[in-house]
């Protein structure tokens, strides 16, 4: 199996020395490092940013929810009001024409 040991590191580390040289291995070293908590930095606030969405979803389903059932009660509510409108009216008042449109009939 391919791991990497203490002489595979010590390997590595030689190699970037001679690369960069010994002055610039700790600003490399740094920088690696500031990068490294900018990164975990970031996906803990998009984590964050997620949750917070999932959050928001889930309030506005419920609103829209809440929503529905209130129009569905205010419809109902109208049509028994209408309806109950219906029920008060007598049949010859509905049907029976004014006295003012029957005098400019004749």
């Amino acid at each position: 199996m391919m791991g990497i040991g203490f002489p595979e590191l010590m390997i590595i580390l030689v190699i970037i020395m001679i690369i960069f040289g010994a002055g610039k291995l700790p600003e490399i070293g740094s920088a690696f490092g500031n990068s490294i908590k900018n990164f975990k930095k970031s996906m803990k606030e998009a984590e964050e940013l997620k949750d917070s969405a999932d959050v928001s979803d889930a309030v506005a389903e419920v609103t829209e929810g809440e929503n529905a059932d209130a129009n569905a009660d205010a419809t109902e509510s109208s049509d028994e009001n209408k309806d109950s409108a219906d029920e008060e009216k007598s049949p010859s008042e509905e049907k029976s024409p004014s006295p003012e449109t029957q005098e400019s009939k004749s």
